[in-house]
């Protein structure tokens, strides 16, 4: 099994390539999706966020309010800190599991789909890594216009994240994403056809 890690800053279009990596065949572990189910109402994880910072950041169904807690994190670096400690291990264990599930069904290429792959895990961990990129100016046009951000509170997102060109000199596989969408599935299909290359080598 070919353990791939595809990684990328917001608004870069990682999601995207992850869809395309999944429609050719790849199994996909989201890091988002694993966040989302362990942070449910009911679980130790949900516990400890709430225990940590309160009511506050509570829905009225009892489930996490994910703007308040994000606007609570963002600007404090020691309580995002905190709620990373939180997180990341039962995150990092549940993708564990998963990975070793789809080993055992035979699965011939898993993707963990992991935004913070560098910040918070160690890269040498896969075999390969692929890092979706764009220029900042378009990332931030993208949050604008998909998540109905101000271009102040898109810059200001951008800005807290690693720096791409970090994340590129440390990548297998780069795929830009500066034009249509036509282009990038493209590209990402040329990276897609190396993955599959390795993986019958493996």
């Amino acid at each position: 099994m070919l353990s791939v890690a595809l990684t990328g800053n917001v608004g870069a279009g990682k999601s995207t390539v992850a869809a395309l990596f999944a429609e050719w065949g790849a199994t996909i572990l989201d890091a988002d999706r694993i966040v989302h189910r362990l942070q449910r109402a009911g679980t130790p994880v949900h516990a400890a966020i709430v225990d940590r910072f309160g009511a506050g950041v509570l829905a009225s169904d009892g489930e996490l309010d994910r703007a308040a807690l994000r606007t609570r994190v963002f600007a404090d670096p020691e309580a995002r800190a905190t709620l990373e400690r939180i997180v990341h291990p039962a995150v990092a264990a549940e993708r564990e599991r998963l990975v070793a599930a789809a080993r055992e069904r035979g699965d011939r290429i898993v993707v963990s789909d992991i935004p913070l792959l560098f910040e918070v895990m160690d890269p040498a961990a896969f075999d390969h890594v692929v890092l979706v990129d764009a220029p900042p100016a378009v990332r931030r046009d993208r949050l604008v216009a998909t998540r109905g951000l101000s271009p102040g509170e898109a810059e200001a997102i951008i800005a807290a994240q690693m720096p791409a060109e970090a994340k590129r000199a440390r990548s297998d596989f780069v795929i830009d994403n500066d034009a249509d969408l036509d282009r990038l599935a493209i590209r990402a299909r040329a990276v897609w056809e190396r993955l599959e290359r390795a993986a019958r080598s493996a």
